[in-house]
């Protein structure tokens, strides 16, 4: 029998990917967002679409009975949807804060819930969080972003070890730079914030580090990270993290070789660079 796969965020970037890969390896695939109407092309090819926004309780209650209900089971929860809030910690408004946990960690964890008691009915399950290597630090502008996915490692972490016995798996996926709109939209809300405050000149350097995340050899196709996901889901055994795609192990690699400060001078050293670089 086919396993069941609830996708979310699979609009566009990792998680169409994702649906796309898991509907190749022969899996039944709910693919949820907002964006119903973008997702078209997944029905064509085989996905059963959920209107799904993560942070509406009716929403989130409404895509899980609907695949226990139609599939009897659900064996993989992929919990990809999410986005990045930038700006000076003093310029962000609490409210677009609130929001930034809403999608990134409350979406995630209510989800998690949701899915759980038909998981541990089977005995058996995996849930795969979509963190990222700014789980592990942080940077300047990325207050509230960072503080999501450091808050998916913990999270992460304390489940795994609640749902070992009852055979469930909590594997977190940890992506580097990946060309998506998400890095855009990152720098949109950076210059909204934080574009002509007392921070305008930090914010247009670091926007322009992040916009040189987009650019060269470096970063990934989403794809990179749909195939990582892919593996974590069809391993029997999985390991508890994947690092994956644009400079993420390197990444990862400094960041627990160099003390706090080294890397903070690092990072200043990279926004520099980024921005004497020509446009």
């Amino acid at each position: 029998m086919a396993k069941v796969v609830l996708v979310t965020g699979a609009s566009s970037g990792i998680g169409e990917e994702t649906v796309k890969a898991l509907l190749k390896a022969g899996y039944v695939v709910y693919a949820g967002a907002r964006r119903v109407d973008r997702m078209q092309p997944l029905a064509a090819a085989g996905a059963r679409l959920l209107a799904l926004d993560v942070t509406d309780e009716a929403s989130t209650a409404a895509a899980v009975e609907t695949v226990v209900k139609e599939a009897g089971r659900i064996d993989v929860l992929v919990n990809n949807a999410g986005y990045g809030s930038y700006g000076a910690l003093e310029d962000v408004p609490l409210e677009e804060a609130r929001r930034q946990f809403d999608v990134n960690i409350f979406g995630l964890a209510r989800l998690i819930q949701l899915v759980l008691p038909a998981m541990r009915a089977q005995r058996s399950g995996r849930i795969v969080n979509i963190s990222s290597i700014g789980g592990k630090f942080g940077e300047p502008f990325g207050c509230w972003y960072h503080a999501t996915k450091f808050a998916v490692e913990g999270l992460s972490d304390s489940l795994r070890m609640e749902l070992h016995p009852f055979g469930i798996d909590v594997v977190v996926i940890q992506p580097g730079a990946i060309v998506t709109e998400w890095n855009t939209l990152a720098r949109e809300g950076l210059m909204k914030y934080s574009g002509d405050t007392a921070y305008r000149e930090g914010a247009r350097a670091h926007a322009r580090l992040m916009a040189s995340a987009d650019q060269g050899s470096m970063p990934s196709p989403p794809s990179v990270v749909a195939r990582t996901i892919l593996q974590a889901v069809q391993a029997a055994k999985p390991r508890t993290r994947y690092a994956t795609g644009g400079g993420a192990h390197l990444i990862l690699f400094l960041r627990r070789i160099l003390s706090d400060r080294i890397f903070d001078a690092v990072m200043r050293m990279a926004e520099r660079q980024a921005t004497k670089s020509p446009a």
